[in-house]
């Protein structure tokens, strides 16, 4: 029998009423915002449900895990893996125990079933990476070593290794896919390098100790984070030359002042949001006119790791000593939540999911 399209409309509202009597708690359930954030110490990838504020689960993936990033379609999450003893500021790393190169590479995790799928080795200390355009190869700063290792996933083999200058971190791809840059903090430079045939297309002098680096959404301007330097150097990434410097001044008084370390850019393109370390704060900066627009104090213990939501809503910071993740509004600037997660988070990534 063939039902009136209005009387089967009905139908369907009335069974939808009667599954959520039954089932109350699918009601408002939507797609969750999903955080995966590493714990260096901890060794896991923790799962955190941002709109509820809380921890859904947790993931073992090795030893030091530190930047993480999901694979272009969302279905898996790279992260950072390092067999390196950790070492604070101003620790003599002559005394620390050997490293343990076993336990370095990349670890890829199965986002659906929540489980560490397999490790790629990658190099020595592996810190940060970025995908390629067409997700078939991962650019991989190794810390200990000074490189940057080229990684075909297909194949699980390094097909290169560049040289970076010392302790390279931030690793980031030109939004056109052409060029990798990748950060040294011993140097204070920006290296770049052909994503195609590794060949050096430049260096880029930047302030003290940089970090992270983000492009703006044409892909001709960088901003690089510089921990120890108090500000953000920019960079023409046509002419892969300076183009000047963001400073950073303080709001609130902290021991030592803005730290800039992660970095990430709003969904529109036109703000930028830096996690300022040991500053424990968020600079916002206008990214057309490269200036700080407000800072957000009291973030968190050693804001680093931060992520940006998909409506461009909510800042989300990985705060390593206070063991939490912060959830921040953007529009108000107030910290809505502080999410424990323990064992020292580190890097962050987002993604929506209706998985519960």
């Amino acid at each position: 029998m063939v039902l009136h399209s209005a009387m089967r409309t009905l139908l369907v509202g009335l069974l939808g009423i009667a599954t959520l009597a039954a089932f109350p708690g699918l009601a408002g359930r939507a797609a969750a915002t999903e955080l995966y954030v590493s714990t260096e110490e901890g060794g896991e990838i923790v799962v955190v449900d941002a709109d509820r504020g809380e921890v859904v689960a947790r993931v073992p993936v090795g030893k030091r895990p530190r930047g993480v990033r999901l694979s272009h379609d969302g279905k898996l999450l790279y992260v950072a893996l390092s067999g390196s003893p950790r070492a604070a500021p101003g620790v003599d790393e002559s005394k620390l125990p050997p490293p343990d190169r076993s336990a370095d590479g990349v670890g890829v995790v199965d986002i659906a079933t929540r489980k560490l799928a397999r490790t790629y080795a990658s190099g020595d200390d592996p810190e940060s990476f970025d995908l390629s355009r067409d997700g078939k190869t991962l650019y991989v700063s190794n810390e200990d070593a000074g490189t940057l290792s080229v990684l075909d996933l297909d194949s699980g083999k390094v097909k290169s290794k560049l040289g970076t200058g010392g302790e390279p971190e931030g690793v980031t791809v030109r939004p056109d896919g052409k060029v990798v840059y990748v950060t040294s903090e011993q140097a204070n430079q920006v290296a770049a390098f052909d994503a195609r045939t590794f060949a050096k297309r430049g260096v880029i002098a930047t302030g003290p100790r940089p970090r992270a680096i983000v492009f703006s959404r044409d892909g001709k301007t960088g901003f690089v984070t510089c921990e120890n330097g108090a500000g953000v150097t920019v960079f023409d990434a046509v002419k892969n030359a300076p183009a000047g410097t963001i400073k950073i001044d303080p709001v609130a008084k902290t021991a030592l002042g803005p730290r800039p370390m992660g970095a990430a850019l709003s969904p529109d393109g036109k703000q930028l949001y830096v996690s300022n370390g040991r500053g424990e704060s968020v600079a916002i900066i206008d990214v057309a006119q490269r200036k700080v627009t407000r800072l957000i104090d009291g973030v968190g213990a050693r804001p680093w790791g931060i992520a940006v939501s998909a409506d461009g809503k909510k800042v989300y910071t990985a705060n390593g000593p206070s063991n939490d993740v912060s959830v921040v509004d953007v529009a108000t600037g107030k910290v809505e939540k502080r999410i424990k997660v323990a064992g020292l988070p580190w890097g962050i990534a987002v993604a929506s999911s209706n998985k519960k």
